[in-house]
């Protein structure tokens, strides 16, 4: 033992790990989520988790929420942070590789991100996003704004999550509408209306009290509190040509999508950022309308415009993988199993670990994940080493020569002889 005082083993706040049969929920979640995205025929890029700080903050805005890293001496490269989206890094890294890339590039990027803000329900300081975009010169096909939400549907959807729905707006509605108006600055009212669900109606009409008459208030109002489709907007008789653009566009999408009922239009949808300037997704669960959005994004005009002297519109939504994975969790609602990923247990007889190793390998060479037990103890201690992990099968090496292979189903109890190079799974 060590003279030295004990440190408390806790995780630093805001920096989730998870026990090994949850960590292994959370990969096959993971893996559904990558095999959706390239089913779209989307490719897979990875960016450094450290980006320069002038990167970082080409956009503006997050300075308070970077980590910013000491940089070794004599380096060249400036301060340097840590990547507090996906966003910023692959507008870098498309006009970096602006010449090698086939457009329209259709992209998607698993990693983990980090902000230096208060740990709260659904807040991280470290969280993994998956982001998936399709960026074009000059001009991205508005078919990808139907099809970004119909693959992150089919994603939420294969996980089993309680309720959700992915709501539907586009900024050119919201600017028209309140163009329309006569509101000579629309972005402020955006900013204000993207607060309704934090603020309620009554905070944002405060918000807006010492700029809007209230009968304007009550128009911005009653355009948030829509979810039905275009021609209810068209009702409120407001009138502009970029509101018939707008309706248009969000039209398009919905019709597209009209297949799947939790894709809805919400005309409260804003999303803050000034760089959206068309269709915007937000995704919510419905019996915690409180909590924060599960997925969210939209279409932009200029992602690479700090970086490139090219025009690289394009469209994106961000699945927030750890804010959904971690209210499942704490909900009691995720489906967990076993803690490890073996299918068989070899059990080691006494005096045979060659055959024991030689069986291991017949098995994996069958396609099975295998684990050898470590060292010669009795039978019973190997099963209940396996029960406790959560394995399904034991495999019984020979333990004499001239005796056969046998395998023990630990959930029937069935034993039965079997080959380890042709044996397969029963099914349940």
């Amino acid at each position: 033992m060590s003279d030295q005082p004990a440190v408390r083993p806790a995780p630093v706040s805001g920096f989730p790990e998870w026990l090994p049969h949850v960590r292994l929920v959370e990969l096959r979640w993971l893996d559904a989520i990558r095999a959706a995205f390239e089913r779209y025929g989307f490719c897979s890029i990875e960016t450094p988790a450290a980006e320069r700080l002038e990167v970082l903050l080409a956009k503006g805005e997050t300075s308070k929420e970077v980590y910013t890293l000491g940089r070794a001496q004599g380096s060249d490269e400036g301060q340097l942070g840590l990547r507090f989206d996906l966003t910023v890094p692959f507008a870098r890294y498309a006009a970096q590789h602006f010449n090698e890339l086939v457009f329209p590039f259709k992209r998607y990027q698993v990693q983990s991100v980090w902000r230096g803000e208060r740990p709260q329900d659904g807040r991280f300081r470290e969280f993994t996003q998956c982001d998936i975009d399709v960026i074009n010169v000059d001009r991205v096909p508005i078919h990808f704004d139907a099809e970004l939400p119909r693959i992150v549907h089919e994603v939420l959807t294969s996980l089993c999550l309680p309720a959700w729905t992915i709501n539907v707006n586009n900024r050119k509605v919201l600017q028209g509408f309140y163009e329309g108006l006569g509101i000579d600055e629309p972005l402020d009212v955006i900013r204000a209306v993207d607060k309704i669900d934090k603020i309620g109606a009554d905070g944002v009409a405060s918000l807006l009290a010492d700029r809007l008459d209230q009968a304007r208030i009550e128009s911005v109002l009653a355009l948030a509190r829509l979810r039905g489709g275009v021609e209810d907007v068209r009702a409120l008789g407001v009138r502009s040509a970029l509101l018939d653009e707008g309706l248009a566009e969000l039209d398009f999408v919905l019709c597209e999508l009209a297949d799947l009922p939790e894709v809805v239009a919400d005309f409260s949808i804003a999303r803050g950022l000034d760089y959206y300037t068309g269709t915007v997704y937000e995704g919510k669960f419905v019996d915690w309308p409180e909590y924060g959005s599960i997925c969210s994004g939209g279409r932009y005009e200029n992602l690479a415009g700090s970086f490139i002297r090219r025009s690289l519109p394009g469209v994106g939504m961000s699945i927030g993988f750890s804010r959904i994975f971690a209210k499942v969790l704490s909900a009691g609602l995720l489906d967990t199993g076993p803690s490890t990923p073996a299918d068989v247990l070899v059990v080691l007889p006494p005096d045979r670990r060659r055959t024991a190793t030689a069986t291991a390998k017949a098995l994996r060479d069958n396609g099975f994940n295998v684990e050898l037990y470590h060292q010669e103890d009795k039978v019973a201690k190997q099963l209940r080493y396996a029960s406790r992990k959560g394995i399904p099968f034991v495999w019984f090496p020979p333990f004499q020569d001239g005796r056969s292979h046998e395998v023990k189903d630990l959930a029937t109890g069935a034993q039965t002889t079997a080959d380890p190079a042709t044996w397969s799974r029963p099914r349940p």
